[in-house]
């Protein structure tokens, strides 16, 4: 299977990036792009550096060497929109459905009107509105995520980053999240990076995936997953897909 190539400008460029603590290596000189309005998923083994990949992206973490830039200027949180999704819940139990999703707009200081604009599109898209007023404690466990995730499409990001949203829930519920969150990408034509050790759903999300090697972490290999979306696992070709991402992750 080969990458093709992405016709979209370049928004995130990853030149060289390289992470230690201390004497160890975690990532090793990494250099790729992404796509304006791309999503791309990162898979790799257990423990080979995914979440320190994407903290450098966030800047939590300093790379040691290398850089990141978006559209074509170094990275910098406090110039830039970048928006983190964790695995654990992080909704503000003390806001209600509403002002979790506007809290970082608000902080932002958007024009109230703006404010409204995006939360109404968001309770709409992600079928919400009827819990507008509700406490993430009211709610089921895919609704508070449905929120968590609204809220960071609502900032708009120049870059999204989710680290193995979905990897508490049942395979059931991972599904119907997954198609959310898919039509809120395609819908606000947002730019997604999105780490998960399940390599069907990254199969099932991606339009292209990045597989690292083991730790130290570098890119073992990039693969467009050419398949239209909605994609069903049992195609030929999506299990064909996710055979080969399996192969290249167990083998090194």
């Amino acid at each position: 299977m080969s990458e093709s190539i992405n016709q979209a400008p370049v928004k995130v460029a990853v030149r060289n990036l390289t992470k230690k603590f201390g004497d160890l290596l975690v990532l090793d000189n990494m250099t790729f792009d992404i796509h304006r309005n791309e999503f791309v998923c990162v898979v790799g083994p257990t423990g080979c550096g995914k979440t320190t990949f994407l903290n450098c992206l966030t800047r939590i973490h300093e790379p040691t060497e290398g850089d990141l830039y978006i559209d074509g200027v170094p990275a910098d949180p406090r110039k830039h929109n970048i928006s983190f999704v964790f695995q654990e819940p992080s909704a503000m139990p003390w806001l209600n459905v509403q002002d979790n999703i506007a809290y970082g707009l608000r902080i932002k200081r958007l024009p109230q009107a703006e404010i409204d604009r995006r939360v109404n599109q968001i309770l709409d898209l992600m079928g919400l509105q009827d819990s507008r007023r509700k406490y993430p404690g009211e709610l089921s466990v895919s609704a508070a995520q449905r929120v968590i995730i609204g809220r960071s499409f609502a900032m708009q990001p120049d870059l999204l980053l989710m680290d193995e949203p979905y990897g508490q829930m049942d395979v059931k519920m991972r599904f119907y999240l997954e198609d959310e969150v898919i039509r809120l990408w395609r819908e606000l034509k947002s730019t997604v990076v999105f780490i998960t050790h399940n390599i069907e759903e990254a199969v099932y999300l991606a339009q292209r995936v990045i597989i690292l090697s083991n730790k130290p972490a570098n890119i073992k290999e990039t693969l467009t997953i050419d398949l239209p979306h909605p994609r069903s696992v049992s195609d030929p070709r999506f299990i064909e897909y996710r055979n080969y991402i399996t192969d290249k992750i167990k083998w090194w």
